[in-house]
């Protein structure tokens, strides 16, 4: 018979880690919902979705930046469905600032959120792995911002290019064991985080609202903005042995903006 697979994800009370939850569900996994204990009642929709599904899913309330609410998770989302096989640590937020203007406090709490958090999710689902025998898959949020920095957004894109070496250096040391380590790299998704970022470049230039996210979609090579599905379809991939052979990579997915 074969076994259940369970995936972790972060963040997935709605936006792209609902989307990445429910897309796993329809792959067969079940799925820990974990996001800050304060969206409780907005995962019950994430939650709901993957039980019309057919799959089970539990909620953990958890703040990413802390390395025992990471562990805790791993251990509680392990224990509730009976495994534990991928973690997506998809959690994260976005700073719209000046260079010249981000402040020790704004760098004291994004990088704890995009880089540490990725830390913590890559060593305990690595001893979750190893202690039930699995080879597992890491899979990470990265972004265009990892791989091309953004004025207005430096804080932002030193996060993510962060995670883009995490994942290459986590790659190499972890190959032995058999787990894979790699990220996706959306561009621009419409979600809260993005009218966030409009709102703010709108604050900064003075363009109408809505015309920065106008101006950068008519960037995009296939000529439409990016759903949380879109991203879904590449985790996937990389959650499923049809991965197997790949690691250490930041898999852009933004419909044509940035190239390497």
């Amino acid at each position: 018979m074969t076994k259940q697979k369970v995936a972790l994800v972060t963040g997935a009370a709605q936006g792209i880690g609902r989307g990445i939850a429910l897309k796993l569900a329809e792959d067969g996994f079940d799925i820990g919902v974990a996001d800050l204990p304060a969206q409780s009642e907005t995962a019950e929709e994430t939650i709901s979705g993957i039980e019309k599904l057919g799959r089970k899913a539990v909620f953990v309330g958890v703040d990413v930046s802390k390395k025992d609410d990471i562990e805790q998770a791993v251990d509680s989302v392990a224990d509730s469905l009976g495994g534990f096989d991928v973690i997506v640590n998809n959690a994260g937020i976005a700073q719209v600032k000046p260079v010249l203007e981000v402040t020790e406090e704004e760098l004291d709490q994004i990088f704890p959120i995009n880089v540490n958090s990725i830390f913590w999710g890559i060593q305990a689902a690595v001893r979750k792995f190893d202690e039930l025998g699995v080879k597992g898959k890491i899979v990470s949020a990265a972004s265009i911002a990892a791989v091309k920095g953004y004025p207005i957004l430096s804080a932002y894109s030193a996060s993510k290019f962060a995670v883009r070496g995490l994942t290459q250096a986590a790659a190499q040391e972890l190959a032995p064991k058999g787990h894979t380590v790699n990220a996706y790299a959306p561009g621009i998704v419409g979600t809260g985080m993005w009218d966030l970022i409009d709102k703010r470049l709108h604050e900064i230039n003075g363009k109408p609202l809505g015309e920065n996210l106008k101006e950068n979609v008519e960037s995009i090579a296939l000529g439409r903005i990016e759903t949380p599905e879109d991203v879904a379809g590449v985790v996937s991939f990389l959650a499923s042995e049809n991965s197997n052979y790949v690691t250490g990579q930041t898999i852009m997915v933004d419909g044509g903006m940035v190239y390497n």
